[in-house]
């Protein structure tokens, strides 16, 4: 290294020194929280509720792929039986038939995922919305300095999703 880049270097990390430890002494004050977003997803009513109404909404949509897989693989493994039997043209004619209909499927399948992903991400923001509303009012009453959604670590003490749930569950 460069002896100019290492004294920029060597300052850089003199003056992160140096704010570390003016943070660390006000630290003594300052409160963290920590709200686990996986768990609001997957424990608060307005969640399970959301989840209960897509269940609703897609069954149908789901029920009628389910029939249409099972006729299409009905159909093939008969197909497969009687190939061997069936004149050229025919045999020809019903395998196109078959790629049509598996195509035909696959295109529903997908459009299928697309709008349960739509609507899922649609509720989820409903949940995050509401649930945010109450993380900043957790924050405001109990005078919070940072609230957290993510972390690779965080120590259970500063942890406050049960207060959040609680707060959301009791929302209206």
């Amino acid at each position: 290294m460069k002896p100019a880049l290492r004294s920029v270097a060597r300052f850089v990390a003199v003056g992160a020194l140096t704010g570390l430890l003016a943070w660390s002494a006000a630290a003594q004050d300052f409160r963290i929280g920590f709200v686990s977003t996986d768990r609001l997803f997957r424990e608060s009513n307005m969640a399970k509720a959301a989840q209960v109404k897509l269940e609703q909404e897609f069954a149908r949509r789901e029920r009628e792929l389910q029939s249409i897989g099972t006729q299409l693989k009905t159909a093939s493994e008969k197909f497969e039986r009687e190939a061997p039997t069936l004149p050229e043209s025919q045999r020809v004619a019903r395998q196109r038939q078959l790629v049509e209909q598996d195509r035909d499927f696959q295109r529903k399948q997908r459009e299928f995922q697309e709008d349960l992903n739509l609507r899922k991400n649609e509720e989820l923001q409903q949940v995050l919305e509401r649930a945010n509303r109450v993380i900043r009012q957790v924050a405001e009453t109990e005078k919070y300095d940072l609230i957290i959604q993510e972390a690779v670590y965080i120590h259970p003490k500063h942890d406050i999703t049960d207060k959040v749930l609680s707060g959301l569950n009791n929302a209206k």
